[in-house]
């Protein structure tokens, strides 16, 4: 059945497996008591049985606790409790979030095996709004990653093509959303590990403004960049998570003391008449490949007939955000994971050979036992540009090319409402064709990176599937800090053009696990 919902569906025509249908179908199912959410749960529970052996997409799975939750939230609508629109419909959480009594490892073996004894903040909304967390979802190994590869615990793959990747660093989160493991999930964006992820596997991914979701509780990779969002396979399920996890919050100083923007009406609204649209001209071209920037001019032609207006824009400083964000993140993630020390939580390794270690023997151990290629390379990285006679030359001019990238940023949105570019230059590639080359894997964030720099908003959308490989591509859409509901406009708009152009939506098109996907070995 098609993911995509339309106005006026009846509540009673859901798919019968209902894994397949959307968050926004299920939630109205559930507010009319056609459902239960403990039968919405357990179907979801019996789908990741069934196939996350092949997919890898949960580190934890909570059946116990999901199921509580389901009967909890049962038992208040019998009551005649008023709950939220998706109280219910369960979801995947990202295993960066801590969830309290529940595993959160943030792919590290550093990690494993901790239970943390509180809840991020964006976790306690969850579980306040009425949604059943069904586990904590892969990822690259402290979110340092463009394929999920660096996590400690293995791969996820890609239900499109099994010997692909699913993006990073979250690519168990969307993962989970291709292979209807989850109706939802949250991820968390950095450089693009929202957003480049559901390029490569045709779901919906926004990165909100910075501040405008929480991170407390959030193990932080970089502070200034890092932010969570919400995970989809439509734009308007999207939206109803986005607003459930917005908001301010005391406990994060970051934290935009505003409202949500209104991004559920905006994705309900669809609309981009008389919308400026610029297409930023340095993201795009050489580097990128033809089946995905095809689909962008396909797509961005579709908006122009929507009744927008289309510009080129010029952002000549967005050429440095690649180099000045691989000195500005790794300098803040050796500062943040300089926690892990052996000494307080997580993983304790003793020296070999040395009968009363010091502490700093302890911890040199612990780190190098725990920590995997990936982290130890962007923790030395970091480490080297912050050292004495290198600050200035490295990470502070680092910080001037960020400044001059928020310039471009506003010179831009001086002209138009939104901007837009390909996600990712290229689709899904095989598990292990990039691992050694950190270079070529770090390219994958090109055209994503500028937005946490800048802190604006960002979401990609699918675009279609590309000509040489058959694979999903992504548009990604940016919108000025605080205009977040631009994001939803667009891509609501672009994502019905897309289903009418397509036939129904980009990801029924892919192969059912369990057949044609299965024979290729997981």
């Amino acid at each position: 059945m098609s993911q995509q919902r339309t106005e006026g569906t009846d509540v009673t025509d859901l798919p019968t497996d209902l894994t397949r249908a959307t968050a926004a179908d299920l939630a109205d199912a559930l507010a009319s008591k056609t459902i239960s959410s403990v039968e919405v749960t357990r179907a979801h529970l019996d789908r990741i049985a069934a196939v996350d052996g092949q997919v890898h997409s949960y580190l934890h799975v909570d059946t116990d606790g999901a199921l509580a939750q389901a009967r909890a939230i049962d038992e208040r609508r019998q009551s005649g409790e008023r709950l939220g629109p998706l109280a219910g419909v369960p979801i995947a959480v990202k295993d960066v979030m801590t969830t309290k009594g529940v595993p959160t490892t943030c792919g590290s073996r550093i990690l494993e095996g901790w239970v943390p004894p509180y809840d991020a903040t964006v976790v306690t909304k969850l579980r306040e709004a009425g949604l059943p967390i069904l586990g904590k979802t892969n990822m690259d190994e402290f979110a340092m990653g463009s394929s999920t590869e660096h996590s400690a615990y293995g791969p996820s793959h890609n239900p499109w093509d099994l010997d692909r990747i699913p993006g990073g660093s979250g690519g168990g989160s969307s993962s989970v959303l291709a292979s209807f493991q989850a109706p939802l999930a949250t991820g968390t964006d950095t450089g693009g590990s929202i957003r480049q992820p559901a390029a490569v596997t045709a779901t919906v991914g926004t990165k909100p403004t910075y501040g405008g979701v929480s991170r407390y509780g959030l193990v932080a990779l970089a502070s200034s960049l890092d932010q969570a969002g919400p995970c989809g396979r439509t734009v308007l399920d999207t939206a109803l998570l986005h607003a459930v996890m917005g908001g301010h919050d005391p406990m994060d100083s970051t934290s935009i003391d505003a409202p949500v923007p209104p991004v559920v009406e905006a994705a309900r609204a669809a609309d981009v008449r008389g919308m400026r649209i610029g297409v930023v001209k340095e993201l795009g071209g050489e580097g990128y490949q033809p089946g995905v920037r095809a689909r962008f001019d396909e797509s961005v032609a579709l908006l122009e007939e929507l009744g927008a207006e289309v510009v080129e824009v010029s952002c000549p400083n967005f050429e440095y955000a690649l180099a000045a964000y691989y000195l500005i993140l790794p300098s803040e993630a050796s500062s943040n994971l300089a926690k892990f020390d052996a000494m307080r939580y997580g993983m304790r390794v003793l020296p070999e050979g040395v009968d009363a270690p010091s502490a700093e023997q302890v911890m040199a151990a612990t780190r190098d036992a725990g920590f995997g290629d990936e982290v130890k390379r962007r923790i030395i990285l970091g480490t080297y540009a912050l050292s004495s006679g290198y600050y200035d030359a490295y990470y502070g001019s680092a910080q001037k090319v960020r400044a001059l990238i928020a310039q471009d940023f506003d010179a831009a949105y001086a002209k138009v409402d939104v901007l837009v570019s390909p996600t990712a230059p290229t689709t899904a590639f095989k598990l292990g064709d990039k691992l050694e080359d950190p270079m070529a894997m770090y390219l994958n964030d090109i055209a994503t990176i500028p937005a946490n720099l800048a802190g604006v908003p960002g979401m990609s959308v699918p675009s279609g599937l590309a000509d040489e490989d058959g694979l999903p591509a992504g548009i990604q859409i940016l919108a000025p800090a605080t205009k977040d509901e631009r994001l939803y406009s667009v891509g609501a708009a672009l994502e019905k053009a897309l289903v009418d152009r397509w036939g129904g939506p980009i990801l029924d098109r892919a192969p059912e696990l369990g057949g044609a996907a299965a024979a290729k070995g997981a």
